[in-house]
């Protein structure tokens, strides 16, 4: 028995370890590295330094091309975000010019944002986003977090979708490796004009070239006045990926603190019936009520 055991264990072990390799053959490239998140696992939580530096990432460099049109200033004051206070998002929201209308003679007009208003859009509509940017609008970054995913191969679906070993941060890792993928192609690959080449996106060709650098964007410093996390691509790459998937997901902690709470209502529930079932069914069970022992014991 135990060898039969440990035969499947290593069975399994081994279909496991092949599992990247035919992922990475239907992924096109490198299986994107796992970070470690703080918002991973049952009881992950995002931290608001983190997505606080992601959104100036986002807001100083991402928002010249992509949008964020289902994520209102206002969110950024919400319990478990980047938990700006009422006024900065008011200041926030200020520096943003909204269109809105029309007025009493009919016209559309635009004015400073308003905390209700959503992320206004770089590019008044698809088509000027796309002849801005080599006949192809970027995408929106709203639910790009959670679009966004890759395969690691068909077995690893038996440990993902367990609850404290389980793996749902794709969407993040993809979008930390994206933007540190881009390097020199092998020499007998061809990359068109326009292109740049991205070990991580499929089929290596993407039309956005590099879109940061080590020290382009200057965080807040510390009592030595050094950055307080390095200033670097990698850097980058996580902490405006933590803020996207905040962005795709606002509501996550409370959505794992829910289901924590249900998932021990349950097991107290299930205690609570296995032992009414217990006390209900403990007279029953083949014995005959009634009887005297002797006879009780011909039946």
């Amino acid at each position: 028995m135990m060898t039969r055991v440990l035969s499947t264990a290593a069975l399994a072990a081994l279909l496991l370890g092949a599992a990247p390799a035919s992922a990475q053959e239907g992924h096109g490239g490198p299986i994107p590295a796992r970070v470690n998140w703080s918002f991973a696992g049952t009881f992950g939580r995002f931290d608001t330094a983190q997505l606080q530096r992601g959104f100036q990432v986002y807001k100083e460099v991402c928002s010249a091309c992509h949008s964020m049109k289902l994520v209102a200033f206002r969110n950024l004051a919400q319990e478990g975000g980047p938990d700006f206070t009422a006024a900065q998002v008011k200041a926030l929201a200020a520096t943003y010019q909204v269109k809105d209308g029309p007025n009493d003679a009919g016209d559309m007009f635009d004015r400073p944002g308003r905390p209700a208003d959503t992320f206004p859009p770089p590019f008044p509509n698809d088509q000027a986003a796309a002849a801005a940017n080599g006949g192809k609008a970027p995408p929106d970054f709203s639910v790009i977090a959670k679009a966004r995913t890759f395969s690691r191969g068909s077995l690893y679906f038996l440990t993902d979708w367990l609850p404290l070993v389980g793996y749902s941060e794709q969407g993040p890792d993809y979008i930390h490796a994206l933007i540190n993928g881009y390097e020199d192609p092998p020499k007998d690959f061809t990359v068109p004009d326009g292109g740049h080449y991205n070990k991580y996106y499929p089929g290596h060709i993407i039309a956005m070239p590099p879109p940061i650098t080590d020290g382009q964007v200057t965080y807040a410093k510390d009592d030595k006045g050094q950055p307080v996390v390095p200033e670097t691509v990698d850097q980058y790459g996580k902490d405006v990926a933590a803020f996207l998937m905040w962005a795709a997901e606002p509501h996550m902690m409370d959505r794992k603190a829910l289901g924590f709470r249900v998932i021990l209502f349950l097991i107290i529930l299930s205690g609570l019936l296995y032992y009414v079932k217990k006390k209900i069914w403990a007279d029953v069970g083949g014995e005959v009520h009634g009887l005297q022992p002797e006879l009780h014991k011909a039946y």
